[in-house]
């Protein structure tokens, strides 16, 4: 018989609601959010909003699942977790940016992440632009914060030239933080900026690693929801999770033919 003593009925470890897409290859999607928040401390309740064929080149084809089913997973998980903050990845559809908004008023206050999924990190295209305009939206004014990179947030912001800062002027009448990441350009330093709407603004730099990476803004985007179900402030949220997000791709794999994979956990994780 086994030992109660053994048994874990009630976790400390903070929950975070994952609505993403699912993607074959591991790196980026559900499976990025599952490893990003596993070694933050948290528990990831991911549930599937759209199937993807693609690898660690680009995308294919993609799939938004029904609406019901969409649902169905995440009433199941908050009727039965405490979530302490829900991470947005990609949603494919404006009937699925309705969704997560249906979802979110079973979670009043509780912080959300959206990090705007609308282009792979080999350019394919994971929804049409209609799909970032429902969410500018519908859907910003709910977040906590957005994490486009600038590709992205020029699509949000319907600014196909414009800069971070001409974007994120664009865009904070929406969001209540913005952080608009950079390398996408040839700058020796990667430049990522937090922008809020009370008008402060910190510049986060990092080291330009040699190499192009399948998953970033997906660990990036989930790692911030963990810190901030920790409890962590916002600002220092954000730069725990781009310092994060940067060892994962300092020690990133070419796993496939394609893009590298970031390592989110340590070899001897399971050990």
């Amino acid at each position: 018989m086994l030992s109660s003593r053994t048994m874990n009925t009630y976790s400390s470890r903070p929950v975070v609601l994952c609505l993403s897409g699912h993607d074959p290859s591991g790196g980026a999607g559900l499976q990025a959010d599952i490893e990003a928040l596993l070694a933050q401390g948290c528990h990831a309740a991911p549930a599937v909003t759209a199937l993807t064929v693609q690898d660690s080149v680009n995308v294919q084809d993609f799939r938004v699942l029904d609406r019901a089913w969409v649902l169905a997973q995440a009433h199941a998980v908050i009727a039965d977790l405490p979530v302490a903050a829900v991470k947005l990845g990609m949603l494919g559809s404006v009937e699925m940016v309705d969704t997560v908004l249906e979802i979110m008023q079973a979670l009043p206050g509780v912080p959300l992440v959206c990090d705007p999924v609308l282009r792979a990190g080999g350019g394919g295209a994971l929804g049409k632009d209609e799909v970032g305009y429902a969410m500018r939206e519908r859907l910003l004014p709910l977040a906590t914060i957005a994490t486009p990179n600038l590709p992205e947030a020029r699509i949000l912001a319907e600014l196909p030239n414009g800069s971070a800062d001409e974007c994120a002027e664009k865009l904070l009448p929406y969001v209540q933080h913005l952080l608009i990441t950079g390398g996408h350009g040839d700058e020796a330093e990667v430049h990522n900026r937090l922008y809020s709407r009370d008008g402060s603004r910190h510049s986060f730099s990092c080291q330009r690693l040699p190499g192009s990476y399948h998953g970033s803004g997906c660990t990036l985007a989930s790692t911030l929801a963990g810190r901030l179900a920790l409890g962590e402030h916002l600002a220092s949220a954000v730069e725990s999770a781009l310092a994060y997000t940067w060892r994962t791709l300092r020690d990133a794999e070419q796993l496939g033919h394609g893009q590298f994979i970031p390592r989110r956990l340590p070899l001897d994780f399971c050990s």
